[in-house]
C-alpha cells in the first residue's frame, strides 16, 4: 500500500547555513563546507524558514518512504561535521610482533611497518579532507580527524582492512589496527 505523503524536517543550528537546489544540498559551517548530491533519489527537498529544512516523499512503498529518513541523517552527520567535526581513535593490538605506524605527508599516508613481523611495508593514504596524528597520552593510539564522517570512517576501514590477517586462523591472530573509540572533535 503507498502512503500518500511522508515529511521530515531537519532543524538547522545557529551558526550554520544550508543551501538546497536541485537535491544538491551544501551545508556551510565554522569548521567548513560539506556538499552531497541527492540526485539519484526520488525526494523533494526545501527549505521552509531559514532554520528548517523538509524532506518529503510522496506516493511511495515502503522502501521508497526509508530514503526519507536516510536524507535527513546525512544531512545531520554534514551539519554536525561542519559544527563538531569527527573523530575516530584506532589502536594497533599485537602479542609479539610490535607493529609500527609511521604517518607522513603532512598527516596524510600512513605506513605500517613489521605486521606479523613482515618485511612488507603497506601504505594507506587517508581520503580527501581527513587527517591523522598519533595519540600523545596513549602508546600505539592514532587519531584520524575530518568533518566528513563518510571520509573519516573509510580511512579508518582502509587501515583496519591493510592488516587483515591471510592464512591464518583469526581467532588466534588477532593482530591488527582497530578503531577503539569514535567521537567529534569539538567536545562538549
Amino acid at each position: 500500500m503507498k502512503t500518500i505523503k511522508l515529511t521530515q524536517i531537519v532543524k538547522i543550528p545557529d551558526g550554520v547555513t544550508v543551501t538546497v537546489k536541485s537535491r544538491k544540498v551544501m551545508v556551510k559551517g565554522p569548521r567548513g563546507i560539506l556538499r552531497r548530491n541527492f540526485g539519484h533519489m526520488a525526494i523533494d527537498i526545501k527549505m521552509i524558514k531559514s532554520n528548517e529544512l523538509m524532506v518529503e516523499k510522496w506516493f511511495g512503498i515502503r522502501k521508497e518512504l526509508a530514503a526519507v529518513k536516510t536524507v535527513c541523517s546525512h544531512v545531520e552527520n554534514m551539519i554536525k561535521g561542519v559544527t563538531k567535526g569527527f573523530q575516530y581513535k584506532m589502536r594497533s593490538v599485537y602479542a609479539h610482533f610490535p607493529i609500527n605506524v609511521a604517518i607522513s605527508e603532512s598527516n596524510t599516508l600512513v605506513d605500517i611497518r613489521n605486521f606479523l613481523g613482515e618485511k612488507f611495508n603497506r601504505q594507506v593514504r587517508m581520503l580527501p579532507g581527513v587527517t591523522c596524528i598519533t595519540s600523545k597520552d596513549m602508546k600505539d593510539e592514532f587519531v584520524l580527524e575530518g568533518n566528513d564522517i563518510e571520509l573519516v570512517s573509510r580511512s579508518a576501514a582502509l587501515v583496519q582492512q591493510s592488516t587483515t590477517v591471510k592464512n591464518k586462523d583469526i581467532r588466534k591472530f588477532l593482530d591488527g589496527i582497530y578503531v577503539s573509540e569514535k567521537g567529534s572533535i569539538v567536545k562538549e
